[in-house]
């Protein structure tokens, strides 16, 4: 039985000789894995062309329970991505972001605040013109209220510790848990007040941009042990000055 689905590709692996394995995030059914077939045609082509990292796409998907590898038919873009693939900036972004839903989703049901969230995100990378050096950190900070990590604000006081295990703001630290101190912990307030609409404002040093993604990651490890070695960091570090 085939069920009409939308969308975000995660990423691709080599399966066998003959079939890749395509990791797709569902609107209704959340994590899904589609066994595609290989191949040098042109049709092949065109089906590659549709499933490259955070392609946004609509497909029929054939659900049967008890199978972990689905099967996808009449695969189409839902919103076409040009810039996300022709910009190196941009495509490295989107790389990273790829990489970092890889091990964050594993949700094998839907979630539409999760799905609009990052659909949303991904048709605003495409669409702006420029000035998104801090749109990954916009992108995570964001992202953690999603996945029920987003840090506690409204325990912020100027000179307190950030507790990266508990995610909110205090007086002094605790045994046993990760803490920011007080000068990094009001960066992270400040991240609080970033959108998409006007990440443009704040400008960051590359250390200090390169800070703030460590310690994101950092907190998302702490949160989600399924977050292993990243190397799609590395290349982002490289690029804003």
């Amino acid at each position: 039985m085939y069920e009409k689905l939308k969308g975000i590709v995660l990423n691709t692996i080599r399966y066998s000789d003959k079939h890749n394995i395509v990791h797709v995030y569902t609107d209704g059914r959340g994590l899904m894995s589609f066994a595609v077939p290989q191949g040098k045609t042109h049709a092949a082509r065109m089906r590659n062309a549709l499933l490259m990292p955070l392609s946004l796409i609509e497909m029929e998907a054939a659900v049967r329970p008890g199978r972990d590898l689905a099967m996808m038919r009449e695969l189409r873009r839902s919103y076409a991505l040009a810039t996300i693939y022709s910009d190196p900036v941009k495509n490295a972004i989107a790389l990273f972001i790829s990489e970092l839903l890889t091990h964050v989703i594993q949700e094998p049901e839907g979630n539409d605040a999760l799905f609009r969230y990052i659909e949303q995100s991904v048709q605003l990378l495409e669409q702006m013109p420029g000035q998104v050096a801090n749109f990954h950190i916009c992108f995570l900070y964001h992202l953690g209220a999603h996945l029920g990590i987003q840090p506690n604000v409204e325990s912020y006081r100027q000179g307190y510790w950030f507790d990266m295990t508990d995610g909110v703001f205090v007086p002094s630290t605790m045994q046993g848990h990760q803490h920011l101190p007080p000068q990094e912990a009001q960066v992270i307030h400040l991240l609080s007040r970033m959108t998409f609409a006007n990440m443009g404002v704040f400008r960051f040093s590359r250390e200090e941009r390169n800070r703030m993604l460590d310690l994101i990651i950092n907190y998302y490890r702490l949160h989600n042990a399924a977050i292993g070695t990243l190397r799609s960091p590395d290349i982002l570090k490289q690029l804003f000055v």
